[in-house]
């Protein structure tokens, strides 16, 4: 990403994986692309943008499709705006460090919660149901579909990422893998929050259920003018002549309205719906209002689509960048830590049989507690308790005070009344006998073994 001088500090980093099957439709905008550009231009905030389409083969097997979704899907996103030279945007395939992160989060991944994964179970009780053996047509892919996501999220230690309420579990186990890693190889991942946004705009479709392709009821993004008014015709009403009062609540017409216009326009449209608009004029404007939004967006999105390999190099462009200045650093000191290392350094296992194993490194272990907040600990090598971190309402907070710690390597650590604190904060608490520079010595070793490792 080519940050100016002047963007400000980040202080969230916002990762959204983008399903690669499909046509963008009027829902899709309105819930999601629409939104989250928009939430891309915030200061502060550095926003992940990826195409799934790794995921996508889970459930796509024609090839051409995936291809073709790949396509409209980037061009969509940016026709609406999406700036490449302000967020990360990317292909998940065209970074191969997400796919060996995901072996390595295999290793410590427990099959028990795999068993429970929302999806998985589903296709299972649906086997059950039908008589047939309970793991009929589910491939490994579906069953470790919650590891890929985890790695998505963790390469890039994202501290949010939006999701639907059928998504929060993934962000849940993403979570309990980061933390099982830490546990075992040291503090590398932030443990990522799922953003649940209450009031997600919902549109509804030709047939006043949710717009959704699995009802065959969508109006495309992107349909040429001609077909877009005829679709919005299409949109069922009741039988209310012109001239009787209308009901905007539950009218899929007004809410179509309602997602495009502005506060004073929905005004102006429901004193005509009380004034008894007919049905058809009521369409026009409809029409009228939704393509003046997406006229504009319609011509960049065609643009786009008549040149691949532009956006080809475009992704391909974010992923090198992406690669050369997070992943692949990240992705070998993750090798470091788990023991797959260059041969030729000194290690243990070329030691002399005389010469003493390296004693175990000091590890934090974050947790969440019996009161629902978040909180961690530091260990000794030998794992006697060196620090008691305090509690924080959010596992984002207590993460980058993990972070902060570890930055400092001990060097701005002082102990007042209140315990430990680090530029005025207080972190935490001494163990009982630990002294302060027994707390330093200590984050200095972790400081100079991840300089050691990089």
């Amino acid at each position: 990403m080519t940050a100016t001088a002047t963007s400000a500090p980040v202080t969230s980093r916002v990762l959204t994986g983008i399903t690669t099957s499909g046509t963008p439709h009027l829902g899709n905008y309105v819930g999601a692309i629409r939104p989250a550009v928009a939430a891309s231009r915030e200061p502060g905030v550095e926003s992940y943008f990826f195409l799934a389409d790794l995921h996508a083969l889970i459930k796509v097997s024609e090839p051409a499709r995936v291809q073709r979704s790949t396509l409209e899907i980037a061009a969509a996103w940016l026709a609406c705006g999406l700036d490449p030279s302000r967020v990360r945007f990317y292909r998940q395939s065209d970074v191969p460090e997400i796919s060996e992160l995901t072996w390595l989060l295999t290793c410590v991944a427990g099959k028990g919660l795999l068993n429970r994964a929302h999806a998985y179970k589903a296709a299972v009780d649906r086997n059950r149901g039908e008589g047939q053996d309970e793991d009929a047509g589910i491939t490994a892919g579906l069953f470790m579909y919650p590891v890929l996501m985890s790695a998505d999220i963790l390469l890039f230690n994202a501290h949010r990422v939006p999701v639907g309420r059928d998504q929060v579990q993934h962000i849940e186990m993403a979570r309990d893998f980061g933390q099982r890693f830490n546990h075992l190889y040291g503090e590398h991942f932030v443990l990522p929050e799922a953003v649940v946004e209450a009031q997600v705009a919902t549109l509804p479709g030709l047939d006043g259920r949710k717009m959704s392709k699995s009802y065959d009821n969508t109006i495309p993004l992107f349909a040429p003018r001609e077909t877009l008014h005829r679709l919005v015709a299409s949109i069922v009403t009741d039988s209310r002549a012109p001239g009787t009062p209308k009901d905007t609540e539950g009218s899929a017409l007004f809410q179509l309205y309602q997602a495009f216009a502005t506060a004073a326009e929905t005004d102006a449209m429901r004193a005509a719906f009380a004034d008894g608009i007919g049905w058809g004029d009521a369409k026009g404007q409809v029409f009228a209002r939704i393509d003046a939004e997406v006229a504009p967006l319609r011509e960049r999105y065609d643009a786009l689509v008549a040149d691949p390999a532009a956006i080809e190099r475009q992704l391909r462009d974010g992923a090198t960048r992406l690669r050369d200045e997070v992943a692949s650093p990240f992705l070998r000191t993750l090798r470091h830590a788990v023991g797959l290392r260059d041969l030729s350094h000194a290690s243990v296992a070329t030691a002399p049989a005389s010469t003493p194993a390296r004693a175990a490194l000091p590890a934090f272990k974050q947790y969440r507690d019996d009161d629902g907040r978040f909180a961690f600990k530091l260990h000794a090598g030998d794992a006697s308790l060196l620090l008691q971190g305090r509690a924080h309402a959010g596992g984002r907070d207590a993460g980058r005070q993990v972070a902060a710690l570890r930055a400092d390597g001990g060097a701005g650590l002082m102990l007042d009344a209140g315990g430990v604190t680090l530029a005025g904060d207080v972190v935490g608490t001494l163990a009982d006998g630990v002294t302060l520079d027994a707390l330093r010595a200590a984050l200095a070793l972790l400081a100079a073994d991840a300089d050691a490792a990089s």
